[in-house]
């Protein structure tokens, strides 16, 4: 025993210490992970149920609702 009452094992310097707890992160950063990435085994399958409906609104002129009265064969 030293005269602070510790054994020489115990007395490492903080240096020491520090160097020990980095290279130990530093090692187990190194270790690399264990990630699968596989297809699957069936397609993928994406089912979209869209209706699409539309309705068109006009209003004619009272002018341009003679005019194709008169003249069915315009449009």
């Amino acid at each position: 025993m030293t005269e602070t009452g510790l054994k020489k094992l115990e007395q490492r310097p903080i240096l020491q210490v520090m160097r020990t707890i980095a290279f130990l992160v530093t090692t187990a950063a190194a270790l690399p992970g264990c990630i699968s990435v596989s297809a699957p085994d069936k397609p993928i399958e994406i089912n979209l149920n869209i209706n699409v409906t539309q309705e068109v609104v006009y209003r004619l002129d009272g002018e341009a609702k003679s005019l194709i009265q008169q003249n069915p064969g315009i449009f």
